[in-house]
């Protein structure tokens, strides 16, 4: 079941760079241990299937994908759909405009996901890159260095940050959560836990659905996680190889230079 949001608070996405944040403290993010964290981590494929799953039924109601072709849903790496699936999943499910028909078709492999429904709704393709999650000591960024950016962190803490309070201002209503800088949001709480049923059993409990989605949402921001990591991976193992020879080639062209200054010392 498709769950919507009112124009006034799908913006609240959009707000942690200006006013809310500076209405009050940064909010409380805590860390996630995600399976494609550090240099050997990498995508579980069952859970971007759920994260996709929860994005379909409850996010794509008023938040876009705009940056994401639908063809990479069966790409290795991420939620690995059979073609076949992601054809049926792309068709069933959005429909784009064709500037040559001047009319809507079912949506095809090559097309993107759609842009939101609503207007001023935060696109969701790169959120898991544009929120930073952890920072300091001090504005260091050490956090960063060790854990990353936190940007799925961020999403998971404010997916179960919702208190229950609420408050109304200038005719809009507040929700109290722990993880928005300023303390409140406008966004209803978009999950409640139960919201979807997964096809592999998996729970379905609301810190659950949270950390499916926010890993999807990373998959949608670095698709290309798991090839820049082994690159980066191969690199630093030629540049310890060849560090190594140098060293031992260095050593064998001087010896003989350094055992005659021995000898004349």
């Amino acid at each position: 079941m498709m769950k919507k949001l009112s124009i006034a608070a799908v913006t609240a996405l959009t707000l942690s760079t200006g006013g809310a944040m500076a209405a009050g403290a940064e909010g409380h993010v805590h860390d996630v241990d995600f399976s494609f964290e550090g240099p050997f981590g990498k995508f579980d494929q069952n859970q971007l299937q759920r994260g996709l799953q929860i994005y379909t039924e409850v996010c794509s109601a008023c938040h876009g994908l705009r940056y994401v072709p639908l063809r990479t849903l069966s790409d290795e790496g991420g939620p690995h759909l059979p073609e076949d699936q992601m054809r049926a999943y792309a068709e069933q499910n959005f429909e784009v405009f064709d500037p040559e028909l001047d009319d809507t078709r079912p949506a095809r492999p090559t097309d993107h996901f759609p842009m939101s429904n609503l207007e001023n709704a935060p696109d969701l393709s790169l959120m898991a890159k544009a929120r930073a999650g952890f920072h300091g000591p001090e504005g260091t960024g050490i956090n960063q260095l060790v854990k990353g950016m936190g940007g799925p962190e961020y999403i998971v803490s404010l997916l179960t940050g919702y208190t229950g309070e609420e408050k109304e201002e200038a005719g809009v209503t507040l929700y109290e959560n722990t993880a928005f800088p300023g303390g409140w949001i406008s966004m209803a709480p978009p999950l409640a836990g139960e919201d979807v049923e997964f096809a592999d059993g998996h729970s379905n409990e609301l810190h659950h659905e949270a950390e499916d989605l926010a890993a999807f949402l990373m998959w949608t921001a670095e698709p290309k996680l798991m090839a820049r990591k082994h690159a980066g991976l191969t690199g630093v193992i030629f540049l310890t190889l060849l560090s190594v020879l140098l060293y031992l080639t260095n050593k064998r062209i001087w010896a003989p230079v350094k055992g005659k200054c021995h000898k004349a010392g």
